[in-house]
């Protein structure tokens, strides 16, 4: 786990998030809590013709969930609502452990670094939180 915390990439994505802020015209927002450790957020999405056009989120919380937010964030603007529900899915199952192919760490891209966290217990569900929030949105009416 001391990697996580050491990787630049991580760090910098909880200290100088580029997607947390509230977004002006979202199509489409949900709220997210973790009320184990405190973690909240507020995802919201502008989705056009089934794309992701962009995506942010306001909230407090721990380092990891709010990194691993702005790094959702950023991997699924552009994405189409398909694309970001499988890239979820693939969060999802990696957090908890399964086994994933070397061509889905690369659909992951920085969020693959997250892998650890599985190691983790009391740590998953705020890895999670973004990724779940984002699932209740795609799960809705989003396409």
């Amino acid at each position: 786990m001391a990697n996580l915390y050491t990787s630049t990439t991580f760090m910098d994505h909880n200290a100088h998030p580029d997607y947390k802020y509230a977004m002006d015209g979202a199509t489409h927002e949900h709220e997210g809590i973790n009320p184990t450790c405190g973690d909240e957020l507020t995802l919201q999405l502008r989705i056009e013709d089934g794309v992701i056009e962009e995506a942010s989120f306001t909230g407090s919380g721990c380092a990891i969930s709010q990194a691993s937010a702005d790094i959702m964030a950023e991997l699924v603007t552009g994405e189409t609502v398909e694309e970001a529900r499988r890239l979820s899915g693939l969060f999802l199952a990696m957090i908890r452990g399964e086994e994933l192919s070397e061509q889905d760490f690369e659909d992951l891209d920085e969020a693959a670094e997250m892998k650890d966290i599985s190691h983790m217990p009391a740590r998953v569900k705020c890895a999670e939180l973004a990724w779940r929030t984002l699932d209740g949105i795609l799960s809705k009416d989003a396409a």
